[in-house]
C-alpha cells in the first residue's frame, strides 16, 4: 500500500465506531468509512492445502457467511495452495499482488513470513488500525507479542499466540515392548532407544525402524539437542544448521561445523545400520509404498518420528484401536538435556496483503474467526449437528457419514474458545504439556528478520553440500562415519559456511545492541 493510501486509511479511523465486546447484529455506520458501513464485500483467505472435493466445507461457508454478513457486511472465500511444491507457489501468489487475496495465512519459521514482509506482500498495520478493526484481538495479545510482529513500528501480522501446541519431534515408540524390554518407566535417551530397537528386531521379527528416507533433515538436529544446548534459529534454512546454545546466546554458531556431537551421532546411525533398524534400500526407497506410520499404527514396526502432537492427537489412540494391548510413549528430541523450545508465535500467524482491496473488513472477518464462538467453531469444526456433535462428556465428535471440513485455519486458534475432540488422547497432551513446561525456553529471536542477501551464494552452496552428505550420515552408509563428517566438514567450509557464520554474528550483535529498533 502507498503511505499515502496509508495516511487516508488510518485518518478514516478517527470517524469510525465499531461493534465494541457486547456482540451487535450488524456495525454501526459511519460517514468518514462509507464502505464498511454499507458496502458488502468478499474476503479471500489464501491458506496452505489441497482444495477439499466434497461439499462439507462449502456447507460450513455457507452458515458462516450468514454470520459474517449480518456483523460485518462480509463473506469469506477460501484460496489454496496445494501441497505439491507449496512453497514456490505461495510466495508466487503474494507477489502477483493483484487484489485477489486478503487474508494471508503465514509464518516465520516455515511461509517465509518476514521474506514476504521485505518483497512488500503483507500490508504494514499501524496500532490504531488494529485497535479500531480488530479490537478483541488487540486486547489478547500482548505488548511484547505485538512487537515481535512489528518491524519499523508497523505491525506485519496477528500471531496466534493463544494456542497451545506442541510441534518438536521425536520418536514415537511401543512403551508395551519397551518395558518388555527391560525399560519399565520407558525410553529416555539415545542409548536406550539403540537397546530398545535390538530387542524389537531380534524378539518382535520386524524393522524397528522402517524409514524411506524422508526423516534425515530431522534426524541430525534431533541427537544435536539431546546431547547439547543447541537452539535453532528460524529464517535461514530449513536444514536447521544454524544457531546458539542456550549458555551463550550472544555466539551465533553450527554444531554442524564444530563440536563433537555429529561425529558422535554418525558413529551411532552406522551402528543402528549395521544392527538392521531400517531396510538396506532406506535412502533408494524414497517415495515407495511405504508409510511407517501405518505399519506403527498397525504393530508391524517399533517406532515412529513426528511431532509431538501428531503423537498425542492421532497415532496414540489408534494404535490402541488397532492392536489389543498396544500402548505407545514418547522420546522427545532434547529430552536427555532437558533442552525444549517452545515453537515461535508466530509459527501461525495472519497478514493482511498489501494489496487487499478491503483490509478494514478482512481485519474485522479475522477478529471474528479468532474471538466470535459461533464463528470460530465453524471455520475450524464445521457446522454443530451436521459434521461434528457433542458426546456425554462433551467432546467433539464427527456425524457419521457427513463430509467434514478443510480450512487449514492455523493463524488464530484461541485455547479459550476450543472444544476438544474425542480422538485426542488428552491425559496425554496435559501429562507431557506439564513435562515441557518445566524446562521449555521460548524461541528467543522472533524479532530478527535475518538478511540472507550478503551471503545468499554461500547458502546455497552450504545446503548442496548438506544435501548430499546428510542422508548417508543419517543413515550410517559410510563405513568410516569420523571421516565421513571430516570430509563433510571440509566442503562446508569450501562452500563458504565460515562466512555465513560471520555474516550472522554481525546481525546477532545488532540485535542485542539496539532490541528496541522496531
Amino acid at each position: 500500500m502507498k503511505s499515502g493510501v496509508l495516511k487516508a486509511l488510518c485518518l478514516s479511523l478517527i470517524g469510525l465506531s465499531f461493534f465494541s465486546c457486547k456482540e451487535k447484529k450488524s456495525i454501526r455506520k459511519s460517514n468518514a468509512d462509507s464502505d464498511v458501513a454499507n458496502h458488502h464485500v468478499i474476503i479471500t483467505y489464501l491458506t496452505v492445502g489441497n482444495k477439499p472435493k466434497d461439499s462439507g466445507t462449502s456447507v460450513m461457508l455457507e452458515k458462516l457467511n450468514e454470520r459474517l454478513t449480518k456483523l460485518v457486511n462480509a463473506e469469506l472465500v477460501i484460496y489454496y495452495i496445494p501441497w505439491n511444491n507449496y512453497q514456490t507457489n505461495y510466495n508466487l501468489k503474494l507477489t502477483e499482488k493483484d487484489g485477489s487475496i486478503d487474508l494471508i495465512g503465514t509464518a516465520t519459521d516455515w511461509l517465509d513470513a518476514w521474506k514476504n514482509v521485505g518483497l512488500g506482500n503483507f500490508m504494514p498495520m499501524t496500532d490504531d488500525m488494529l485497535k479500531a478493526y480488530a479490537p478483541k484481538t488487540w486486547e489478547s495479545v500482548s505488548a511484547e507479542h505485538w512487537d515481535m510482529c512489528r518491524l519499523n513500528g508497523d505491525i506485519y501480522f496477528c500471531p496466534e499466540d493463544n494456542y497451545t501446541q506442541w510441534t518438536n519431534h521425536g520418536f514415537m515408540y511401543r512403551l508395551d515392548w519397551a518395558k518388555e524390554a527391560g525399560f519399565g518407566n520407558g525410553v529416555h535417551s539415545w542409548e536406550d532407544m539403540t537397546k530398545y530397537c535390538d530387542y524389537v528386531k531380534k524378539e518382535k521379527k520386524v524393522i524397528p525402524w522402517d524409514s524411506n528416507g524422508s526423516s534425515s533433515t530431522f534426524h541430525p538436529e534431533g541427537y544435536i539437542r539431546s546431547k547439547s544446548d543447541f537452539i535453532i534459529v528460524d529464517g535461514i534454512t530449513s536444514t536447521s544448521m544454524f544457531g546458539v546454545r542456550k549458555g551463550n546466546m550472544r555466539k551465533f554458531y553450527s554444531p554442524f561445523i564444530e563440536g563433537n556431537e555429529l561425529v558422535e551421532y554418525a558413529k551411532l546411525m552406522r551402528v543402528w545400520n549395521e544392527h538392521g533398524f531400517w531396510h538396506k534400500d532406506v535412502l533408494t526407497a524414497r517415495g515407495g509404498n511405504r508409510d511407517n506410520r501405518e505399519e506403527f499404527n498397525h504393530g508391524r514396526t517399533g517406532l515412529e518420528q513426528h511431532h509431538t502432537q501428531t503423537w498425542y492427537t492421532q497415532v496414540y489412540r489408534t494404535l490402541k484401536e488397532n492392536v489389543p494391548g498396544a500402548d505407545s510413549g514418547f522420546f522427545w528430541f532434547g529430552e536427555e538435556s532437558q533442552n525444549i523450545v517452545y515453537q515461535p508465535i508466530t509459527h501461525g500467524a495472519m497478514a493482511i496483503s498489501a494489496a487487499s482491496k478491503h483490509p478494514e473488513r478482512a481485519l474485522m472477518v479475522y477478529d471474528l474467526l479468532r474471538n466470535d464462538k459461533e464463528c470460530y467453531d465453524l471455520i475450524n469444526y464445521g457446522v454443530e449437528g451436521v459434521q461434528y456433535k457433542k458426546n456425554s462428556s462433551g467432546y467433539r465428535e464427527p456425524v457419521a457419514g457427513a463430509n467434514g471440513i478443510t480450512t487449514n485455519y492455523w493463524w488464530g486458534r484461541n485455547d479459550a474458545l476450543e472444544v476438544r475432540d474425542s480422538k485426542t488422547a488428552w491425559d496425554v497432551f496435559d501429562s507431557i504439556n506439564a513435562t515441557y513446561n518445566k524446562c521449555k525456553i521460548d524461541y528467543p529471536f522472533s524479532q530478527i528478520v535475518w538478511d540472507l542477501s550478503n551471503v545468499s551464494s554461500e547458502l546455497a552452496a552450504v545446503e548442496n553440500v548438506y544435501g548430499q552428505y546428510m542422508g548417508n550420515i543419517s543413515y550410517g552408509q559410510n563405513p568410516n562415519p569420523e571421516q565421513y563428517v571430516a570430509d563433510f566438514r571440509r566442503d562446508l567450509k569450501a562452500a563458504g559456511i565460515d562466512k555465513v557464520i560471520a555474516e550472522f554474528q554481525k546481525q546477532l550483535d545488532s540485535f542485542y545492541s539496539n532490541k528496541t529498533r522496531r
